[in-house]
C-alpha cells in the first residue's frame, strides 16, 4: 500500500517541531506574563455542544464522528431515503472534532463553574479541525493559541489582549497590523441599509471583504434583494473608513451607533492603540463572521505576506448561556500557530535550529570503549548535558556519517589509549580541530560552545 495522509494535514518531523515550539514558548510565555493559566479539552465535543454556534457554514465545516459499531442500525431510514443528510445527521452522529477552542472553553466554564475564580483567565495551545478547502496557510487540521478571560466586561482586557498581540509578534520578528472593530458599530450599519434584520448574513458577506472586496459585497446583497442605493451608501461608509468625520456622525445617528463609539472611545483611553510596536487600527470591514462575537473584534494580518489572517478573536458576552450558565461575559483572542510558522519559514525569521539536541556525539572504537562512552554519556547528563553515544564500534566512516546526519558539533573518539588515561579525542566538527580533554575539561568546553 502507497503511504498517504488525509488532504489539508501534514506530517513534522524533528527540526520542524523545534521551529513550532519556538513560537508556541513565545506565546505560551506571554500568556503567563498577563496570568493566564492552562487548560485543555478532549478533541471531540457533543455535536449539540458544536452546532449552530459558528453560522451554518460553520456546522458545514464540522467534521462529525459517526456513531460506534454498526451506525446504521439506528439510523433515520426516511431521511437515508430521502437524501435529507441534515435530518438523518442526529441518529447516525452524536459527536464532532473541535471546530475552535472558544466553545469548548464555554463549555468547560459551565461544567466547572463552582471550582474556578470569578475571573477567569485561561489559555489552551490544542488543535482544531474544520472542513475547509486546503490552500497555502489554511489546513483542515491546525493548531491554535488561545487566550480568554471570563467573568468580566471590563474593556481592560481588550487593551491587555491588543498588548499580547503586539508583544508576541514582535517578539516573533513579524511586522503586523492589528485590525479591530465593533460588533455594534457593524449593527449600526446594517441599519443604515436596511439590513440588520438578517445581520448574520450581512456580517458573513463582509467578512469575505478582504477575499472578494466591495464587488462580491455588492453581489451578494444584491442576490438578497437590498435596495442598491441603500447597498451602495453602506459601501461607501466601508470605503471612506472609521476615521471620516462624516463616518462617525452618520454612525453615531443610531443608539448601537453610540454605544459603539463609546466604548472605542474608553479602549483609547486605557492605552489599547497606543505605544505599539505594530499599528493598531479601527477598520469597518472587518466582521468575524462567527455569530457568537458581541463587541469588539479583532484580527491580525502581515501586510504583502499574502498569508491571510495571523490570528482573530473578540468578544462575547453571554456564551455560556447557552449551557445554562447565564450572564458571563468573556473576551478571547487566537494566534493561527500554522500561518506564522510558514510566514516566518519564508521569510526567514526563525533563529538557527539543529534537529537533535546532543552537542556531543561519543564515538567507541571498540568494544571496550562501549562501557567507557556510556559513562561519559551518563557524566555528562547528570550535569544536564543533552549527548549520545553511537551504540557499537562500527568502521569510523560510518559513524562520522552519522555524525554529520545529526549535525553533532562535537564527536568524542575512544579507544584503548583513552580509556587507559581517561581521557576523550574531541574533533570539532566544523572546525576539523582535535584536542584531547578529560572530564572536566570537555564540560568547560562545551559550556564556553
Amino acid at each position: 500500500m502507497k503511504p498517504s495522509l488525509p488532504k489539508g494535514t501534514r506530517d513534522f518531523g524533528p527540526l520542524q517541531i523545534r521551529k513550532r515550539n519556538y513560537i508556541f514558548d513565545i506565546i505560551r510565555n506571554t500568556f503567563e506574563l498577563y496570568g493566564y493559566q492552562p487548560i485543555e479539552t478532549p478533541a471531540m465535543e457533543n455535536l449539540s455542544t458544536l452546532m449552530g454556534k459558528y453560522g451554518e457554514e460553520g456546522d458545514q465545516l464540522l467534521f462529525k464522528i459517526l456513531n460506534n459499531g454498526d451506525f446504521l442500525a439506528k439510523a433515520d431510514k426516511q431521511a437515508l431515503e430521502e437524501g435529507d443528510s441534515a435530518k438523518a445527521l442526529g441518529s447516525i452522529s452524536r459527536r464532532g472534532l473541535r471546530y475552535d477552542l472558544t466553545v469548548p472553553f464555554a463549555r468547560f466554564l459551565s461544567m466547572n463553574r463552582n471550582e474556578l475564580p470569578s475571573i477567569f483567565k485561561r489559555y489552551q495551545m490544542q488543535p482544531v479541525w474544520r472542513a475547509d478547502r486546503p490552500q497555502k496557510g489554511r489546513f483542515q487540521e491546525f493548531y491554535q493559541c488561545d487566550a480568554d478571560v471570563a467573568g468580566s466586561d471590563s474593556l481592560v482586557f481588550e487593551s491587555e489582549l491588543i498588548e499580547i498581540y503586539d508583544k508576541v509578534f514582535t517578539s516573533l520578528g513579524i511586522k503586523v497590523r492589528i485590525r479591530v472593530n465593533h460588533r455594534k458599530l457593524l449593527m449600526a450599519l446594517a441599519e443604515t441599509g436596511g439590513m440588520d434584520k438578517n445581520f448574520i448574513h450581512f456580517s458573513t458577506a463582509l467578512d469575505k471583504w478582504d477575499k472578494t472586496g466591495s464587488e462580491g459585497f455588492i453581489r451578494e446583497m444584491d442576490q438578497q434583494g437590498y435596495d442598491k442605493s441603500k447597498i451602495n451608501q453602506v459601501v461607501n461608509i466601508l470605503e471612506q473608513g472609521f476615521e471620516e468625520p462624516a463616518v462617525q456622525k452618520l454612525l453615531s445617528s443610531s443608539e448601537t451607533g453610540v454605544q459603539a463609539l463609546r466604548e472605542i472611545d474608553t479602549l483609547k483611553s486605557l492605552g489599547g492603540f497606543e505605544n505599539r510596536k505594530n499599528e493598531v487600527k479601527i477598520d469597518l470591514t472587518l466582521a468575524r463572521g462567527l455569530s457568537y462575537y458581541t463587541g469588539f473584534v479583532f484580527e491580525v494580518e502581515a501586510p504583502n505576506s499574502g498569508m491571510g489572517s495571523l490570528g482573530g478573536g473578540g468578544r462575547y458576552d453571554d456564551l455560556t448561556g447557552i449551557f445554562d450558565y447565564k450572564g458571563i461575559s468573556g473576551v478571547g483572542i487566537s494566534f493561527g500557530a500554522e500561518r506564522i510558522y510558514e510566514l516566518m519559514d519564508e521569510e526567514g525569521f526563525f533563529p538557527s535550529f539543529r534537529a537533535v539536541q546532543s552537542k556531543i556525539l561519543f564515538m567507541p572504537l571498540d568494544e571496550n570503549a562501549v562501557n567507557f562512552c556510556q559513562n561519559w554519556c551518563r557524566n555528562l547528563r547528570k550535569l544536564n548535558i543533552p549527548c549520545e553515544m553511537y551504540p557499537e564500534p562500527a568502521k569510523l566512516k560510518k559513524q562520522f556519517r552519522y555524525a554529520e546526519q545529526i549535525k553533532a558539533p562535537l564527536v568524542a573518539l575512544a579507544g584503548e589509549l583513552e580509556m587507559l588515561e581517561n581521557f576523550v579525542t574531541v574533533k570539532n566538527q566544523e572546525t576539523g580541530e582535535q584536542e584531547k580533554f578529560d572530564l572536566e575539561g570537555l564540560v568547560t568546553l562545551i559550556n564556553q560552545l
